[in-house]
């Protein structure tokens, strides 16, 4: 089952209980100078989910993205544990990692990654809006790295926002019953 709540009614709950990920509180001191050292314009949804909390463990609500397809994760979504903040706190990966990361891991560029362990990721892709926006906003994609596939989710962040979901709702397991 799908959320499609208005993005403000997921904005509210979407963070977690724990403060593991979560950076210092965002500024736009911070903001300007991520947007700088990334090269791209954020997504004004993103930066008010990051101003809400600053990354952080995603809260069991929203923490998966239905799809049409399968993917290496599950044969119905995709998970979205947590998200990365902005910022260089006791060595947490940040937005500010996704140059370093994206070379490392072989993905294509421009994209600033959200969350991932490395063999997949969810991304802001910047390849069709242009890295300053201009063109409109980024869209979000799944890489799976090793599966060497890209899974296009949502046209941009606040959609798909208001299209997360619980993954215990859609384990294929618990909806049929086994």
């Amino acid at each position: 089952m799908c959320s499609w709540l208005g993005f403000d009614e997921v904005k509210a709950t979407f963070w977690g209980e724990s403060l593991y990920g979560v950076q210092a509180p965002l500024t736009d001191a911070v903001v300007q100078d991520a947007e700088r050292r990334l090269g791209v314009r954020l997504p004004a949804s993103l930066l008010e989910i990051l101003r809400v909390q600053n990354g952080g463990l995603v809260a069991e609500l929203w923490n998966a993205f239905p799809t049409d397809v399968s993917t290496s994760w599950s044969e119905n979504h995709v998970p979205l544990d947590d998200m990365m903040g902005i910022g260089r706190q006791d060595g947490r990966l940040s937005l500010l990692d996704s140059p370093y990361l994206v070379e490392e891991w072989g993905l294509p560029s421009p994209l600033v990654l959200l969350s991932g362990d490395g063999h997949c990721w969810i991304a802001l892709d910047y390849l069709a809006c242009g890295e300053r926006g201009e063109r409109g906003e980024p869209s979000v994609t799944w890489f799976d790295v090793e599966g060497n596939t890209e899974l296009p989710l949502a046209a941009d962040f606040q959609t798909f926002n208001e299209r997360l979901s619980a993954a215990a709702s859609l384990d294929l397991d618990d909806a049929d019953g086994s």
